[in-house]
Order: structure tokens, then C-alpha cells, then sequence
């Protein structure tokens, strides 16, 4: 079951802060990170996210 996130984050396309949606994923080194897409442009958005 993947957790979901639901915030901020920069978009690099767009030079701005958008709200998005997406999933917490655990990078190998145990780092959550939040991935999603911009609701404007399209381009993915990463988060890096604190410990659990």
C-alpha cells in the first residue's frame, strides 16, 4: 500500500511553488521523497521528505 502526499513543492519548468498530489516513494538510502506531477505544465515534482 503506497502513502500518499499531499502539499508543496518548486516546479523547476514553471519557477514557482504549485500544490500537488502524489506518492511517497523510499529511495535505496531510506530517503522518502513525495512524486508527483504539476497541475499547470505536466513536469514531475520531487519532495524530499523527513524520516518517519
Amino acid at each position: 500500500m503506497a502513502e500518499s502526499y499531499s502539499g508543496d513543492a518548486y516546479c523547476v519548468k514553471c519557477k514557482e511553488k504549485r500544490e500537488f498530489t502524489g506518492e511517497v516513494k523510499v529511495s535505496e538510502s531510506g530517503r522518502r521523497m513525495a512524486q508527483g506531477i504539476c497541475p499547470v505544465c505536466g513536469t514531475k515534482l520531487n519532495r524530499i521528505l523527513g524520516k518517519a
